[in-house]
């Protein structure tokens, strides 16, 4: 095994929201949920929001060519913030879009950690050889029934993020437009490993990753929540702000291609707001 490249991935933003008769069902579900707790949903505020559904986020993904036509063993959905309303099983719903044939879960509950748990967790299966191609969704969407500061202030949008991966030798994912079909291990812009630290500073300097950053041919893709001193790269790119989980998979997902042509290595590195806890995933071209 070569380990996972990536073959194809889609990005959405700001996608279109869901008609006003669609609400009450969701006013009357965050009732039932909130009053047991002495609290009551924020109407105001939901009906401000897109009502945008992970269900929705998934099938404008999968409508991507190159993540369409992906045939996973393993997919992995994963988000920091809860659906809408959460009346579809969103991994199962994408496998079956997918060829049905996958194993399939959601990651959750880990805030923006979730993505780099679930590429360790790809890595994983795939050296098992339990999946030679793999489909990660990162799905974020701000209707929410009490106000959180998070989605608020700073202000987020409806986003979601997809990365098929597939063997590094070339084979196994076709894609279409966004997918890398024929390219040889040599050229594949693959997983190499992911890991956290307190501190994007600690996070980026661990291992032999501190000594790689300075080397030409590195480019340090950095979140929107990292701040703060990091060791010096010989190329920064700057996530802009308007996501929270989907930062750094959203630009990836744009620019993997363009990366890949241009650089040995690519470094993704986010903040978790919530937490503090910093996260760092190292792709690399023609690495093992």
């Amino acid at each position: 095994m070569s380990g996972l490249a990536v073959r194809a991935a889609a990005a959405v933003r700001s996608p279109e929201g869901r008609a006003p008769e669609d609400r009450p069902a969701a006013l009357d579900y965050f009732r039932d949920l909130l009053t047991p707790f002495g609290e009551k949903p924020d109407e105001e505020l939901l009906n401000r929001g897109a009502h945008v559904q992970h269900r929705d986020l998934v099938d404008l993904l999968v409508a991507d060519e190159g993540v369409g036509r992906s045939r996973p063993e393993l997919l992995v959905v994963t988000h920091a913030l809860p659906d809408v309303v959460p009346f579809t099983a969103v991994a199962p719903h994408m496998t079956d879009r997918l060829g049905g044939r996958a194993a399939n879960f959601a990651i959750a509950q880990q805030g923006l950690a979730a993505p780099f748990t679930a590429l360790r967790i790809a890595s994983a299966y795939h050296r098992a050889g339990r999946a030679a191609e793999v489909v990660i969704a990162v799905l974020e969407q701000t209707t929410l029934p009490t106000p959180f500061p998070l989605v608020q202030d700073t202000p987020l949008i409806d986003s979601a993020a997809a990365l098929v991966l597939g063997a590094g030798d070339g084979e196994g994912a076709g894609g279409g437009e966004g997918a890398a079909a024929g390219t040889d291990a040599e050229d594949g812009l693959r997983f190499v490993r992911a890991h956290s630290a307190a501190s994007a500073a600690e996070a980026l300097g661990a291992d032999a990753l501190g000594r790689d950053l300075g080397e030409d041919g590195t480019l340090l893709v950095l979140g929107p929540w990292v701040t703060g001193d990091v060791p010096e790269s010989s190329a920064v790119h700057r996530v802009a702000p308007g996501s929270y989980c989907t930062s750094l998979w959203l630009e990836l997902a744009d620019h993997w291609q363009e990366w890949r042509e241009s650089h040995r290595r690519i470094v993704l590195c986010d903040t978790d707001p919530r937490s503090g806890r910093s996260h760092v995933a190292l792709f690399a071209r023609g690495e093992g």
